[in-house]
């Protein structure tokens, strides 16, 4: 059962979080690990990567963390974690996420478009994380603010935003 969230809760869940920890993002810019991750952070999001190939290597001005539970607390509460890997990983990512994060502000787990735990994302709710799964959060903040209409997208918004 892919949890459903409505406009009004993704935006909530936009509006709250401030950290993103991105797992599984590329410096590769024709990614979409990297453009999703990069869009995130032009619209002000703090991006915290994580990606074990990337070795003493920064992104965004972020040095790139090989996992989660690396991430040191100095670098404060990261209240999201958008998952990149695949399905049949994911739940190796929320179980850190849910070790690691979640006295440190994690508050909603991610999963990409393709990318679906039913297991996982019952044990992070079971521990009081919000789960989106099987979406991509940008084209969610894109299509909530009007910004897929500049594509040629029908929203099924009424905006009048240029």
């Amino acid at each position: 059962m892919i949890r459903r969230h409505d406009d009004a809760q993704l935006r909530a869940i936009f509006a709250a979080v401030k950290t993103v920890a991105v797992v599984g993002v590329s410096r590769n810019e024709i990614r979409p690990s990297f453009y999703v991750a990069r869009y995130l952070n032009l619209k002000g999001f703090r991006v915290i990567p994580v990606n074990p190939a990337y070795p003493g290597a920064t992104l965004f001005g972020e040095p790139i963390w090989p996992d989660l539970a690396s991430i040191p607390a100095e670098v404060g509460p990261v209240q999201m974690v958008d998952v990149f890997r695949r399905s049949d990983q994911a739940g190796v990512v929320v179980d850190e996420a849910l070790s690691a994060l979640l006295g440190r502000g994690l508050a909603v787990i991610w999963m990409q478009i393709g990318v679906v735990d039913e297991g996982a994302a019952a044990r992070a709710e079971a521990a009081g994380v919000t789960v989106v799964m099987d979406r991509c959060p940008k084209i969610e903040y894109q299509r909530l603010n009007g910004e897929l209409r500049m594509g040629g997208f029908a929203t099924g918004m009424i905006s009048s935003k240029l």
